[in-house]
């Protein structure tokens, strides 16, 4: 029994191993449970929490020693260290590790009640429990100290690919209009009696669209470090869907757009308690996207219903549609599909991801079966039909 005994704890650090981070199952579960424990509570609380989970367990033990033996109970002790070794810090569980030895030893080991051990298998048994115990605590804390060291390193490379990608796509998003905006004021500016009326039309209304694209594009920068923040909360108001859609769509055709928008909206469709700059943030940017991957002759249908106490909003084209197997990336920030023309920062639909899920809503793409993409955001929220 004893040589079993023996074997088993021997194993137990080679399997408590494989279950920590560098294994296979620590890593997508108990990972996050150990940054949370590690940051929320401070150093005298893992003191105070190891010791009264020992003591505790011990009682518990204590209370069942003699249907269970104290052999499984070095079981328990051992598996409770593990547990709190998973979670605190390495000297929490060094002093639950040799509290636990000790408690193993003076009240379960026969004879109880004393330090004295009296046969050789126990000694073994006890000397190599405790040695297991401290072992186990350091393994335990090397290995997650090495897991955090491997966290950083892959933060700080995903952190330079983005501020890379972000480099990338605003230098040509932003130099663009601000380059179009210099070239057409210093040409107004000149005095030059060559230029036409028409030619400085021309140039006011490029300098205006070169303006709201440059607008349009720090608006989602600050949109996006909104919801990067984690601080953001939607302001609910009572809003009109058909005053929302209609002024979005308003909007979307001062840019000279060549598709043709189609409205589908009940005129006495109630009012909706939402974030209605979220909402219509969400809408732009849908309406947008279209606009610039469709073709000049296309047709985008833009449909809002509510089902009981559920928004739904619809956006549908009749374009080329989007590759099957991007569709699951098209949300991901500074995504850009890879036959995408040039232009574009990939920010656009992860807004719309993120503001529809500050919404407790959610949004879905999938390709129409006759052409094109339907886009559909589902936002809960309350409804009423009293109008003003």
């Amino acid at each position: 029994m004893s040589q079993i005994f023996i074997k088993s704890l021997y194993a137990i650090p080679a399997f408590y191993s494989f279950l920590m981070p560098g294994g296979l199952l620590l890593s997508p579960v108990f990972s996050p449970m150990i940054g949370i424990f590690t940051k929320r509570i401070n150093k005298r609380e893992q003191y105070l929490i190891s010791l009264l989970l020992v003591l505790a367990v011990s009682g518990i033990c204590y209370g069942i020693a003699t249907f269970l033996g104290y052999r499984v109970v070095a079981f328990i002790l051992l598996l409770t260290v593990s547990l709190i070794a998973i979670s605190f810090d390495i000297l929490p569980v060094l002093l639950s590790a040799i509290l636990s030895a000790f408690i193993w030893n003076y009240f379960f080991i026969p004879p109880r009640f004393t330090f004295h051990v009296s046969t050789t298998d126990d000694v073994i048994l006890f000397i190599m429990y405790f040695v297991i115990a401290l072992i186990n605590a350091a393994l335990t804390y090397k290995i997650r100290q090495v897991e955090k060291a491997s966290r950083k390193k892959e933060e700080k490379a995903n952190t330079l690919k983005l501020y890379d990608t972000l480099l990338h796509s605003l230098s040509h998003e932003l130099r663009t209009p601000i380059s179009t905006i210099i070239a057409a004021t210093d040409n107004l500016q000149s005095s030059n009696d060559n230029i036409t009326k028409e030619n400085k039309d021309q140039m006011v209304s490029e300098i205006s669209k070169a303006s709201f694209r440059l607008n349009q594009q720090v608006e989602n920068l600050l949109n996006m470090s909104r919801l990067e923040s984690g601080f953001i909360q939607p302001k609910k108001d009572w809003c009109d869907m058909n005053e929302l859609i209609y002024s979005t769509v308003k909007k979307i055709e001062q840019n000279k757009i060549h598709q043709k928008i189609t409205i589908n909206i009940n005129p006495d469709m109630p009012l909706v308690k939402t974030d209605k700059m979220m909402l219509e943030q969400i809408v732009y940017n849908l309406l947008n996207n279209a606009c610039l991957y469709t073709k000049d002759d296309s047709k985008i249908n833009i449909i809002a219903i509510n089902h009981a106490d559920v928004l739904q909003v619809t956006i549908e084209d009749n374009g080329e549609g989007f590759p099957e197997e991007e569709i699951g990336n098209v949300f991901d920030k500074f995504y850009r599909l890879k036959n995408a023309k040039a232009g574009g920062t990939g920010l656009g639909l992860s807004i719309v991801k993120g503001f529809a899920e500050a919404l407790k809503g959610n949004v879905s793409l999938k390709n129409v079966s006759t052409g094109g993409s339907k886009f559909t955001i589902e936002i809960p929220c309350e409804l009423s039909h009293l109008k003003a």
